[in-house]
């Protein structure tokens, strides 16, 4: 069965899951990098992202493993996608990932402005929907042919669909960061009310990670 799932999505302390003023220099706001200490030394990231071997092991990277396993689609909010806002200017930019992006399945991007579909090399395809959060949702499920779907971000894609209880599992990693301003995720929602409760806690050296899951959903 298709779950939808929130894998390795990185909140400080504060509550931040990007930092603010994202441009083309700070793809993850400013100070945002700080939060993924933890993810970017492990050995999945050091090979999925740079094709590398080696890396750390241990309870950070089963946690960004676990991430990529039995995901048949990704969806991604704009930002996620480029810094470009409003019209698309050119066809020029494609991605923040390079020639490679390290998703290698469909990949539905949530925008107000139509594009055609980009094929990227391994496996990835951009594809831009205009319909909303249900429409994206849809397609990616059908794309994920019985695997699951996951919800790369960022934080409004995120609350936009906690808000309407789309999501079987979300696993945080609290990384010991304050950001003081940016985007928060939880503004606004009440996720008790919403029929999550945390179902899993493991502590590193470089985050807390905490899985949360929908009542009356058993997961895998």
């Amino acid at each position: 069965m298709t779950r939808v799932r929130v894998d390795c999505f990185t909140l400080s302390l504060d509550g931040y899951g990007a930092g603010p003023d994202q441009d083309i220099d700070n793809p993850l706001g400013v100070g945002g990098k700080e939060l993924h200490q933890w993810l970017l030394p492990t050995r999945t990231f050091q090979r999925s992202l740079f094709g590398k071997e080696g890396g750390t092991t241990g309870v950070d990277d089963e946690f960004a493993a676990r991430g990529f396993r039995d995901v048949g689609a990704w969806i991604l909010g704009r930002n996620m996608f480029g810094p470009v806002r409003g019209e698309w200017p050119d066809m020029n930019w494609k991605g923040w990932w390079g020639d490679s992006p390290p998703y290698h399945v469909p990949v539905f991007v949530l925008t107000h402005h139509a594009r055609p579909s980009i094929e990227m090399e391994g496996g990835t395809t951009f594809h831009f929907v205009t319909g909303g959060i249900h429409e994206a949702l849809a397609r990616a499920r059908e794309a994920a042919a019985g695997k699951d779907v996951r919800i790369g971000g960022g934080p409004a894609t995120i609350r936009q669909y906690l808000r309407e209880g789309l999501i079987d599992e979300l696993h945080l990693a609290i990384s010991p960061v304050l950001l003081g301003r940016g985007e928060p995720l939880f503004e606004g929602l009440d996720l008790r009310a919403l029929g999550y409760e945390c179902v899993e806690s493991v502590a590193s050296e470089k985050a807390t990670h905490v899985v949360l899951r929908r009542r009356g959903h058993t997961g895998a």
